[in-house]
Parts: structure tokens; sequence; C-alpha cells
């Protein structure tokens, strides 16, 4: 059988969370889904795999609102469950971050294209940023770039600040990304926050890369 793992986010207002989550629930009570997919008054975070009708259907679904419209879905076809159970739950944040956000002052997104042109054309000025866990560092990066020391990711907004002390905030091109974009959405904003003038974030994060230029640039 054919599952496809969907993997999208959207920071949207949602007034009502909650009831977003028990919506969520009941779609998934009657169709063979898995995954962890959370909601907040900030939007949506999900990781999920399903039967591959079932999986459009919800694509189809979530696009019927005029709420989760524009966002995207990076889609792997597989042929089992990427998950082992299906959670849907409210979060308060969506990136533990404990601070006010303005997500319309973010960086610019840049598709994966224009992404590994702007890395082989990098120069001094530029810092690239990967803002996934350690782990995921580990395994593998793109080449040149750096993983701020943090115990958590609360501790970006500070992170932002001892940056701005060690680079000119307006000649610094700061390029960062994430798995498959969320992270980028707070601390792209908090950069600028911050007076980087200069900040560029990976659209569809890691995942989307992959999709659409495969490994190049990539080391690990």
């Amino acid at each position: 059988m054919e599952y496809k793992v969907l993997a999208y986010y959207s920071v949207t207002k949602l007034d009502d969370p909650q009831a977003e989550v028990a919506r969520h629930k009941e779609f998934f009570s009657t169709r063979d889904f898995k995954g962890r997919i959370y909601l907040s008054e900030q939007g949506i975070n999900g990781q999920s795999s399903g039967r591959a009708d079932h999986a459009d259907e919800y694509m189809s679904w979530i696009a019927a609102d005029s709420r989760f419209e524009k966002m995207s879905f990076k889609v792997h076809v597989a042929q089992e469950h990427a998950f082992h159970k299906m959670t849907v739950k409210y979060r308060k944040q969506l990136v533990a971050l404990d601070c006010e956000v303005d997500f319309s002052a973010g960086g610019e997104r840049v598709s994966p294209e224009q992404w590994k042109k702007m890395l082989a054309e990098r120069g001094e000025e530029t810092v690239v940023l990967d803002v996934r866990n350690d782990y995921e560092w580990k395994i593998g990066r793109f080449k040149g770039a750096e993983l701020p020391k943090l115990e958590t990711f609360r501790e970006f907004p500070a992170y932002a600040k001892k940056l701005k002390e060690e680079r000119d905030p307006k000649t610094t091109s700061v390029m960062m990304y994430c798995t498959g974009g969320i992270r980028c959405e707070f601390f792209s904003a908090l950069m600028k926050k911050e007076g980087f003038e200069k900040v560029y974030q990976l659209d569809g994060g890691v995942i989307g890369y992959g999709l659409k230029e495969g490994n190049e640039g990539w080391e690990g």
C-alpha cells in the first residue's frame, strides 16, 4: 500500500485553536493517519503520514479553509507509515521563545534554487545559520553553516543580540534554514528586530531543498 508523508506549517491567527484540535481529531477518526500536529493561536505545525488517498483528502480539506489555503505541503511517497501514532494537540507556542514576534517583519524567503546560488556566491559578510536541533546538525548540514550554541531555542533572542555585537547588522547577510521552515519564521523576525537588514530564510527548509535540489551544497 502507498502512503504519503507530509510536512507543513502555517503561521496564521487562530481564534479558537482548541476547536481546530477537535476538528482535526474528528477528520482523522475515519482515516488511516499517523503523525504529530500542533495547533495554537499562532497557527499550525504538522508532520504526518497517511494512506495516499486519505493524505490527498486531508490536503484538499485543509486547502478549503481560507486560513490555510496558501499553506504548502512537502510530500514524500512511502510504503509504510512514518509515525507510530496520531497526536493532535494544543500548544501555546508553536516555537518556544517566550517573547512576542512580529511575523510581518520576518526575513525574505528564498527558493531552493536561489539558496543554492547564494551559497555558492557568499562572501565573508555572509553568515549561514542552522537553526535545527544539534542531532540534526551532526547528521548533515549546508557547507559553511554555523550552529548557534543554544541549550534551548528560548535562548535565541539572546543569541541574536550577541551576534549583533560581533557583526555589523547593516552589512552582514544572514542566511538561515531549519527542517521545514517554521523556526525561520520566528527567528528571522527576531534577527530583523535586532537590526539585521539582510535576512534570508530558506523557503520550505531542508526538506523542501532536498526535494527540489537534492544534495548539492550539502555535507554529511
